[in-house]
């Protein structure tokens, strides 16, 4: 089995939607092995398709046990708060304290086709939240206040200083990848 490259920030391809599985084939079970192999080697806990440059709804994660898949996933419902330190594999070696919803429950099927239903909580809930995000273009930087998204921006300019920066600020405070 092979592993694929995992896309990092400023890589287009992480702001867009991605596409819905249409078809569960015998090639999008391969990509899925061999993603489930790069989250493992990167380490990681999940792994979203545009992350490693193809543009389809679905996502692998393992907390522990087993890897799994969510294929064409959504979130039928949400509750409460948790505040967590969070990274990310496309935004390599930086993390910052992200609220999201504390609970979660996320339906979509697997690579058989079968239904999922999962009622999640805290860490499974924000996996699952944060690999969705991916699906939807939606990158960790994204979700950050103002303090946070300054020191991210001072971060990034320090981790591409061989080249132009990764991240632009926009007059409303957010950001912008170049």
């Amino acid at each position: 089995m092979s592993t694929r490259e995992i896309r990092i920030i400023g890589d287009p391809v992480l702001r867009k939607p991605a596409t819905e599985v249409t078809e569960l084939t015998g090639a999008l079970a391969r990509l899925a092995d061999e993603m489930v192999e790069t989250m493992y080697e990167a380490p990681g806990l999940g792994l979203a398709a545009p992350q490693v440059g193809v543009q389809k709804r679905f996502f692998v994660y393992d907390l522990g046990e087993g890897p799994g898949a969510i294929v064409n996933p959504t979130i039928r419902e949400s509750d409460g708060e948790w505040l967590f330190e969070e990274g990310c594999l496309s935004v390599p070696g930086l993390s910052w304290e992200i609220l999201r919803p504390k609970t979660i429950h996320i339906v979509g099927v697997d690579l058989d086709g079968n239904d999922v239903s999962i009622e999640a909580d805290e860490l499974e809930a924000r996996l699952f939240q944060h690999e969705l995000d991916h699906l939807d273009g939606i990158l960790l930087v994204d979700l950050l206040d103002e303090d946070q998204a300054r020191e991210a921006r001072r971060a990034l300019r320090e981790l591409t200083l061989s080249g132009p920066p990764a991240v632009r600020s926009t007059s409303d405070g957010g950001l912008r990848l170049l």
